[in-house]
């Protein structure tokens, strides 16, 4: 520590001054924010919800509430399932142990409109082999209260009781039964991921030190951010799948911080400079691209904040957060630990085993790396045309699944086939008449004569794709009626009569609910609303790069071959999860469509860390060209700099997505496998092939700005902006002092 007491005044700006000035100071109440931090955000996963696909504003979502209020018998959310084996469901003995379990089942608190087979003889609530038996009901309240009620009465119902066997289904138990998985596969997500992690830092860095540094970075973004979910449950309806982007955010971005920001650090240490002075120069360079790579990930994911469905913007509130405080701790925690650390960040050094054991000849493999990245863009800038074409065609090739995608809804099918809830969905599905989870009602309000309710049936029981209308039960001056369509219940026809029926003229005001109604109103908000988010992206992203640059034509091409590098993502969310090739291989049903809210979210998330890669590599061309004004030299430099650092991290990202991928709920592994994909795409391809390539044939163009934008950049543009480090002009040399995986 006597290196910190006796360096020189720190050099640089106030935010310098203020991030190292006490650094012990600093990493105690960090330390104590951090505990406060877990107790806050304990026990935040039991206040989340597991729905919010739908559009609180919908017509869908208005017949439901008022269906669930006037008639709760008919929006039943919990299902018995009686099995009476061979004796069958009319036998006496099964016939009067499910009516004591409906009668059970009515007294219970917060159960309401219970009905049985064995109270109504619906033809719908009795299997066709006549061994099954249903029992409907409707558990009160929103999602936390009716999976409370759950909790508390499916022990007592589950099993075996008498001459039946009961199993518990339904809406609600299959929410409960999603939101309990994915707790458990993001707990198994996080213990494969850390140590895996840490053995790539390691081999990354070489320094032990230095590679727990981005971890711990990672630790306290995660624990912050589910601090700050905890808070925003009080006030909104949050969605647990927002804490797998908690996780993978957390420790993604942290990493690339750090990864950045110690990078930095160490190339200065080897350029001669003191500790204070190599975190001031760190600060002043790498700190400000961290920042402007957090803020273009932040928007890209604060435009799910235009969606009405709280599903996506749970992302966004979980996304914004996590990204903040990832940067916040690797500008403010991570050169604090620096200043105090100063050489000793390359302490425990575990590869100078392998590096006696190959011989002196490699002791120095970041010259190597460097050198290969540099070479590898000098042969993609030799043959820019063919690189830049046949990196674009592969590209467009690999997303053509796309044109075929069909959108659907979540369902009890995203839960693995041994779930409870999945089996008795599974057996309504296959072994009862119709379809009695696609069933679409018609609400009708204000008053109206028997006549007129026939005259309507009539009607809408003559529409195409009308299989049978039953109705109406009439309460005062409300109504419903229940409409089975033809197919699926999210099928194109099912869709279609969605429409008929709310063209259809009545006597009496009309709102369709269901699935398929809920799938309607869900695709068109999202319609609507898709320009705007993506018109926030685009114009937020080109204003960051433009002020990063200074360049008109370099943020252009930054969204354009960002969004291309997604093709392979969206090609293979439709080619394996829609289609369901390697269906097997991956352990998960395919239901032939795309949930709707799903490629917004992996559109916003990967092309906001795609960003992040691209600001990295933009900003360190661009600093090197302010200082040699050599256009193909700095790309070469940019990239030989960039090119190992963007590799790595892009790696150890895509391990933290696979091990999201890994859960059991299909979303969550379509969400983790996809980003995984569009990440390792990003900077293997997209940052080494494509984005040389179009730099060479675009050449000094590249830089290019008319007057008034080149004046407004001068006064408030930002770039890395340090002093070139020794040698800059002279990279081969320079690159000998890189270390090893930079």
């Amino acid at each position: 520590m006597a290196e910190v007491k006796n360096s020189p005044p720190v050099r640089g700006g106030g935010w310098t001054r203020f991030t190292t000035a006490r650094p012990r100071l600093t990493l105690l109440l960090a330390l104590v924010i951090t505990a406060l931090a877990v107790l806050a955000g304990s026990g935040v996963a039991d206040r989340m919800g597991s729905g919010g696909w739908e559009d609180p504003d919908a017509e869908s979502t208005y017949a439901t509430e008022v269906l669930e209020r006037e008639f709760p018998a008919s929006q039943s959310n919990l299902i018995l399932l009686i099995d009476g084996g061979k004796a069958g469901v009319d036998a006496p003995a099964v016939a009067a142990e499910a009516t004591r379990l409906a009668e059970r089942l009515d007294a219970e608190p917060g159960v309401s409109g219970v009905g049985s087979y064995w109270g109504t003889k619906a033809p719908a609530l009795r299997s066709a082999d006549g061994r099954q038996g249903v029992v409907a009901a409707r558990i009160e309240g929103d999602e936390k209260t009716a999976g409370e009620t759950l909790e508390r009465i499916a022990p007592e119902f589950r099993g075996t009781h008498g001459p039946v066997e009961v199993s518990v289904g339904g809406p609600v138990a299959v929410r409960h039964e999603m939101q309990t998985t994915i707790q458990e596969d993001l707990l198994r997500a996080e213990l494969i991921a850390l140590p895996v992690t840490l053995v790539l830092l390691v081999m990354v860095f070489g320094s032990a030190v230095a590679a727990l540094l981005p971890l711990g970075i990672g630790i306290v973004a995660i624990i912050g951010t589910n601090a700050v979910l905890r808070g925003i449950t009080e006030f909104t309806d949050v969605s647990v799948f927002a804490m797998n982007l908690t996780t993978a955010l957390g420790l993604g971005l942290a990493i690339d911080y750090a990864l950045f920001v110690v990078r930095r650090f160490r190339e200065e240490l080897a350029g001669g400079a003191d500790t204070r002075t190599a975190v001031a120069t760190t600060l002043r360079t790498a700190g400000r691209t961290v920042l402007f790579s957090a803020l273009t990930v932040a928007v890209s994911l604060a435009a799910m904040m235009v969606f009405p469905q709280y599903f996506l913007r749970s992302f966004a509130y979980a996304g914004i957060a996590v990204v903040l405080l990832a940067a916040a701790a690797a500008l403010i925690l991570l050169p604090a630990a620096l200043v105090l650390l100063g050489d000793r960040v390359n302490a425990l050094d575990l590869r100078r085993l392998f590096r006696r054991r190959r011989g002196a000849g490699e002791a120095d493999a970041g010259r190597e790396s460097g050198a290969g990245w540099a070479r590898a863009a000098a042969l993609v800038m030799r043959r820019a045309p063919v690189f830049a074409v046949a990196t674009v065609v592969g590209l467009v090739l690999l997303g053509l699944p796309f044109l075929n995608v069909s959108f659907g809804t979540a369902d009890d099918r995203q839960l693995p086939t041994t779930s409870e809830s999945r089996v008795v969905q599974d057996t309504l599905r296959d072994d009862f008449p119709g379809s009695p989870g696609g069933v679409l009602t018609v609400l009708a309000e204000g008053r109206a004569t028997p006549a007129q309710y026939a005259d309507y049936r009539t009607r809408i029981d003559a529409l195409p794709g009308t299989v049978r209308v039953d109705g109406p039960v009439v309460q005062g001056q409300h109504a419903y009626f229940t409409v089975l369509p033809a197919g699926e219940g999210v099928g194109p026809r099912a869709q279609s009569l969605v429409g008929e029926l709310r063209a259809e003229p009545a006597p009496f005001d009309t709102s369709v609910s269901g699935i398929g109604a809920v799938l309607t109103d869900s695709k068109h908000a999202i319609g609507e609303r898709l320009p705007w988010a993506l018109g926030i992206i685009a114009v937020v992203t080109l204003l960051l790069v433009f002020l990063l640059t200074g360049s008109v034509l370099i943020p252009l091409q930054a969204v354009l071959l960002n969004a291309l590098s997604l093709t392979a993502m969206f090609g293979a969310m439709v080619w394996v999860f829609q289609e369901g090739h390697l269906s097997g291989l991956l352990g998960f049903t395919p239901t032939g469509d795309i949930e709707t809210t799903l490629p917004v979210l992996m559109f916003c998330v990967a092309f906001g860390l795609s960003m992040d890669y691209g600001v990295f590599l933009l900003s360190r061309i661009k600093e090197e060209y302010d200082a040699t004004g050599d256009h193909e030299h700095s790309v070469r430099f940019g990239l030989s700099r960039t090119g190992g650092l963007i590799t790595a991290a892009a790696v150890i990202l895509a391990v933290v997505m696979v091990a999201i991928g890994t859960s059991r709920v299909t979303n969550t592994k379509m969400l983790g496998l996809g980003v995984a994909l569009a990440v390792l795409m990003d900077a293997m391809v997209v940052r080494s092939l494509l984005v040389p390539s179009v730099m060479k044939l675009t050449g000094r163009l590249t830089w290019w700005a008319p007057g008034p934008l080149r004046r407004f950049h001068d006064r408030f543009g930002i770039s890395e902006g340090g002093e070139p480090i020794s040698g800059a002009a002279e990279p081969e040399r320079d690159r000998e002092k890189e270390p090893v995986g930079s």
